[in-house]
């Protein structure tokens, strides 16, 4: 019976430990993306606006060091979203989920939003390969881009990120 509940215990442990640090991983990660992600729309306004007349090969890899890193950090927070303690509160029914508003952000808002600007990222990088002129490249990463960084951002659990 004690080795039973050794056992048990030891599995708690390893599937707490695993969430804290696939949970960390996601925190770290974000600011990455969030940084290579602004780099790559405030560099695409710039070369918009400057009317540059060729897209060279560093504005090529920012979109898609972009691109990668948010795809990245999607699926760290599938993880997240699938080893919470949090997820078990569907159970107890959606009006429980939906009046609670940090259950709300976590389970609902922010994973919904994040996919939808990880899409946005994704459309815009292929509509980038389908152009042939450099400002409509930079139109499209910048139209794409910006919008899914406002709903990155928007979504953010700011009160969990930064501890306040």
């Amino acid at each position: 019976m004690f080795e039973k509940d050794l056992y048990f215990c030891a599995l708690i442990l390893k599937e707490f430990f695993m969430y804290q640090l696939i949970k960390q991983l996601h925190s770290f990660t974000a600011y990455i993306v969030l940084a290579v992600l602004i780099a790559a729309v405030i560099n695409a306004l710039i070369e918009y606006f400057r009317k540059k007349e060729y897209f060279e090969v560093k504005d090529l890899r920012l979109s898609l060091f972009a691109l990668v890193f948010s795809h990245i950090q999607m699926l760290l927070g599938f993880l997240v979203y699938v080893t919470t303690p949090r997820l078990q509160m569907w159970g107890e029914g959606a009006k429980v989920v939906m009046k609670d508003s940090l259950l709300r952000l976590l389970l609902l808002e922010h994973p919904l939003m994040n996919i939808i600007a990880i899409v946005l990222i994704t459309v815009g990088w292929v509509k980038l390969k389908k152009q042939t002129e450099a400002r409509q490249m930079f139109g499209k990463i910048a139209l794409f881009y910006g919008i899914a960084l406002v709903l990155l951002l928007s979504r953010i659990p700011w009160k969990l990120w930064l501890g306040f």
